[in-house]
């Protein structure tokens, strides 16, 4: 992901690296947000977040191999913050329209490829009912293709939890694309 002597420069202050550090890792934030949240926007104030938390505790990072790790705990921990937030306020419910959307995307009857706010609903509506845990697993790995060491070392879960949760978020998906398909 990011080569360990761009990291070890960072440490050591250098603004340079940090950019191309900053370039290289917020993709993958991008994309483990955008997925856990479902908003574009959100998804990008949750990056901007996770770079300033980065250039704040790098230094403590154990080791340039742990890097990519820890990004990915940092942002799923502030998706969850979000999701939080966002559980607090009215939730809009999905309307007939936006069902036969999802409907058309998974029979794989739509006419074009899905723009970034079309696939966000769909995540949204069909992950709305799983749990934070639930959620980021199921995005961690059936989105992200993580394994479930990797799934573990970021939210500190045991490997039976992730498995648990993971099949509970399947099911619950599943349940759910059945009732409107």
């Amino acid at each position: 992901m990011v080569d360990p002597q761009i990291i070890e420069e960072c440490r050591n202050g250098n603004l340079q690296n940090f950019r191309k550090l900053i370039g290289i890792s917020s993709p993958f934030a991008f994309s483990v947000a955008f997925r856990m949240l479902g908003d574009e926007d959100l998804a990008k104030d949750v990056v901007q977040e996770t770079m300033i938390t980065i250039w704040e505790k790098l230094k403590k990072i154990k080791s340039a191999e742990s890097y990519k790790t820890w990004l990915y705990r940092i942002v799923v921990n502030k998706c969850y913050d979000q999701m939080r937030i966002k559980k607090r306020h009215i939730e809009e419910r999905a309307d007939d329209k936006t069902w036969a959307i999802i409907s058309d995307h998974l029979s794989g009857n739509n006419s074009s490829d899905l723009e970034n706010r079309e696939t966000a609903m769909i995540i949204n509506l069909l992950t709305e009912k799983l749990s934070p845990k639930q959620k980021s697993v199921f995005v961690l790995s059936d989105l992200e293709e993580m394994t479930t060491e990797e799934i573990s070392s970021i939210t500190g879960m045991s490997t039976r939890n992730i498995k648990a949760n993971l099949h509970y978020a399947r099911k619950n998906i599943g349940e759910m694309a059945k009732k409107y398909l």
